[in-house]
Formats: structure tokens, sequence, C-alpha cells
């Protein structure tokens, strides 16, 4: 380049003047009113409630117009969770906790490396375990499988270069019309091109085709991709194999994640089951707010297909259903945590879970919960740790019987009630109530507010109650909760 062809506005301004350069501008013609001209267009103000809702099929996942994708590693169970979608869709109930929006409705499954026979078993044991009858889906479920014939490719890359087979696009979108699908589901999806799975420019390409024929025939087409071999780990929606082109161009991307091992243990999940239980979320949740992750169990189900003589098995196929994280605090009331902290503040108790004297006996006693069976072990450890995070347990160093330090729990900050009412009634029963405002989130308000308190109790509170007497039962009643404080109406009266 030479040095006059490196000359911009701001050096002919110099040599020539600023005047005369918007003098140029404003006597240069107006660009030709044509269909290539460029203009922009004045934005109408609408009316709120004037503006059509979001149309989405299935919970806040599926949105029609749309393209989504389904992200996870082989084996994981994505094969299986799709069989339930499926059902869900077109029976229009909500078999896996999400909502099938404005009914029932066509779904069009099809996978390019699976066989018909085993699509079959996945479908038809979902259809067992959740008593879906053949009337509720007559007609809106379509099954296509790659390996019986019906292959599917979109786009291809040879020696004349990529290109976009534009028919089979408009041969798909006159289908999705004819049949008047509301989700297709492609899987996999790089099973359904020939182009280079790490090129941008070319996924692009094809994942902007999509869209078209989705937003063409007012559907959502799910695609299903496979993670990296470097995705070990978390699968993210950057997880995806290939180029990120395909993720960018969705707007949702559900990424499925078998339990971690670490949080088998803290839920006291055997290892050789946590691969039972996986998770569901949207990484990119971006015309949504993001929804927590959906958890799910895989369960066997009994086919019924083995050979009437008994002499082989038949086939037991994997069915996702819900299944809820359990929380440690369901069922625990603060009557439980006054008697743990009674029993603590009356002996020496371990933070370590091996010690033959540990805290966690104290909480066994009061839950029913046995230290020796895992799961109850793995909610103990819990409790204490909410408990010792809101302060009504501590931890402290100190020597034991050899003189050695270690660390027990203490009674941190006693349990303590924050409403007026019962503060009065407290009073009456001759208890010093030092009143705070509570602010835990661990322990649940049950009963009429009781909570932990960072401000802490007066141990006379708890022996000078004269109603409550803690030394048999815990003086908790059939609810758990405190024997005594219930026994006065609000405002104070008997």
């Amino acid at each position: 380049m030479t040095e006059q062809e490196a000359r911009d506005f701001a050096d002919v301004g110099k040599d020539m003047g600023d005047n005369v350069i918007r003098a140029a501008i404003k006597a240069a013609r107006p660009i030709p009113a044509n269909s290539d001209a460029i203009t922009a267009t004045p934005y109408v103000w609408r009316d709120p409630s004037s503006i059509p809702p979001r149309p989405w099929a299935y919970g806040r996942w599926f949105l029609r117009g749309t393209i989504a994708c389904v992200v996870a590693p082989g084996g994981v169970g994505k094969s299986t969770m799709l069989a339930g979608t499926a059902l869900a869709l077109a029976s229009g109930r909500s078999l896996l906790g999400k909502t099938v929006w404005d009914g029932p409705k066509r779904v069009w499954l099809w996978n390019l490396e699976d066989d018909l026979d085993e699509l079959s078993r996945s479908i038809q044991a979902a259809a067992k375990h959740y008593a879906v009858e053949p009337v509720e889906v007559e007609g809106r479920l379509f099954v296509d499988s790659g390996m019986e014939g019906s292959t599917l490719c979109t786009a291809v890359e040879d020696d004349n270069g990529f290109r976009l087979l534009l028919p089979v696009y408009e041969a798909l979108t006159a289908e999705l019309l004819r049949r008047k699908i509301d989700v297709l589901v492609v899987d996999p999806f790089v099973s359904s091109h020939e182009a280079e799975e790490n090129a941008n420019t070319k996924i692009d390409k094809i994942a902007k085709a999509w869209g078209r024929v989705a937003k063409a025939a007012n559907c959502v087409i799910v695609l299903v991709h496979h993670t990296s071999k470097a995705g070990a780990g978390e699968v993210t929606a950057l997880s995806a194999r290939g180029a990120v082109a395909l993720i960018n161009a969705s707007r949702s991307t559900l990424v499925i994640n078998r339990m971690e091992p670490e949080q088998a243990e803290r839920l006291g999940i055997p290892q050789e089951d946590r691969r039972r239980y996986i998770s569901v979320a949207d990484d990119k949740a971006n015309r949504a707010p993001a929804e927590k992750a959906d958890w799910y169990k895989l369960v066997s189900v009994d086919l019924g297909n083995g050979p009437m003589d008994g002499h082989a098995p038949g086939d037991s196929i994997g069915v996702v259903e819900p299944w809820k994280v359990p929380d440690p605090f369901d069922d625990v009331k603060p009557g439980h945590l006054l008697r743990v902290q009674q029993i603590i503040d009356a002996g020496d108790f371990r933070e370590n879970a091996q010690a033959a004297d540990w805290a966690g006996k104290a909480v066994a006693q009061v839950l029913d919960l046995d230290v020796n069976a895992r799961t109850d072990k793995a909610r103990i450890k819990q409790l204490l740790s909410g408990w010792l995070k809101e302060g009504a347990l501590k931890i402290v160093e100190k020597s034991d019987g050899n003189r050695e330090k270690r660390k027990w729990i203490e009674v941190g900050n006693w349990l303590q009630h924050t409403s007026a009412a019962l503060e009065k009634c407290a009073a009456r029963h001759g208890a010093a109530v030092k009143r705070t405002e509570c602010s835990t989130t661990t322990l649940p308000p049950v009963g009429e507010g009781w909570c932990g308190s960072a401000a802490g109790i007066e141990n006379q509170v708890l022996q000078n109650r004269g109603a409550a007497d803690l030394s048999d039962d815990g003086g908790l009643n059939a609810n758990g909760d405190i024997s005594g404080w219930n026994d006065c109406a609000p405002g104070g009266a008997a």
C-alpha cells in the first residue's frame, strides 16, 4: 500500500479542511429507494399485554421455532431420557416432571445409530413403567431408525467443497408440516451430516439451516450431541464435541451428568449405585430463567419377553423417573435441635466421625437414626454441618484424657424463639430470653417459627421453664416441638 492509498479522512481534513469534507458529504447523492437499500424501521410501541407469550412446548426446555441441543457422554442414559421425554410429550402427561403445554404433542424420534428393536425396548419399558396405554399416543408418536434404512444427510463436503443439501431441508420441512410434528429429535447430530465437525463456519450454516426448518414448521428440533473425549468431569454446554457453533445457534442446551462420587458419598449412596442417578440442566437458558438441575433415577423394568420355558431371562431395560435430592433437614424440627444441644451439653462429644464418642451419636439418639447405616450416617454429618454453620454448635480444641489435643463439639448458641407472643409466654415461665432477629435459612421454621440464632439464649431458659421437663422424653411433643411452649395463646394469654 502506497502512502497515497493509506490516506484517510483525517489526512484529507488536514489538507483541505473539515468544511470541504462536510460539503462533499452534504452534496452526495441519496441512496436510491430500491429493494437493495438498507433502511432502519421505526419501532411501533405496543401494549405489553398484546405481545403473544413464547410458545413453549415442554417445560422451559423446548421452545417452538427454535433448535435445542442435548449434550451427554455415552452410556449416561441419554436415549433412555429421550424415550421417556417422547412418551411424556405424546401422551401429554408430566411423566418426568415437566409440563407439556397445551396438551399432547406429535413427536418424531429419528435415531441414526440404534435399530428399531432397541428403540422399541426403551419406549415400551417406559410405557410399562408409567402405565401409558397405546391409545394415549396413537397417531402422535413417529419413530425412524438409520440402521433400518431411514438415513439422513443434510450437508456434504467432497471434492466440490462444502454445501448444504437444500432439497433435504425442504423435504424435512414438508414432512414436518404434513404430519404436524411439534418436536423432532435427531440423535445423534454428528450422523446427520458429512461435514467437518470442528469447522465453525460449516457447522454454523448447518445449524442455521435447521433453525430455518424449525421456524418454517413451527416446531422444536432437538439435536442430540456427544461430548468430546476431553470433556471428562462435569458436562457443560462447552463439553460438546466439535465446533461450538452448534451450541451458539441453539436456544437451549440440556446437559446430562452422572452423580459425582463426592455427592454420592455425601448423600450416603453406595458408589456402585451412583451411576443410576443423573441430573439434567439447561446450561444455556437464554430465553428463560436458568432452572435448577432436575434429578432422575434409572430404574430397571422387566419387559417380560423371556422364553416361556424360563431357561433364559428377558430384557431388563432402564427407565428414568424423577428423583429429589433428599434434604437432611426434612422432618427435623427445632425441638430436635434443642434436645441434641442438651445431650451434647451434658457430656463430651468428639468432632471425628470415627470416634467412639462422636457427636453424631447424640443426633442419632434424638432422630432415631443408625450411625452404622450409610445413608443415616451421611444425613447425620449434614445435620451437624448445618448446625455448626448456623452457630447452634461449635468446634473447640481441648485435651482428652491422655492430654492429647482433640476437636470437640459443644453447644454454640442455644436455640431461640423470636416470636413476641412466645417471648411473653416464656417470661411467664421464668425464662430469660434475649430477643434477636432470626436470619437462618438452614433450620426450617417449624411449629411457630423456631430457628437457630447466632444471638443465643441463656441456659436458664431450659432450666426454669417449668412446663418443659426435658430429662426423659426431651420435652418434645408428638410433633417434635417443645412441650410447654404451645400452651400460651397469641399475646401471652393462657
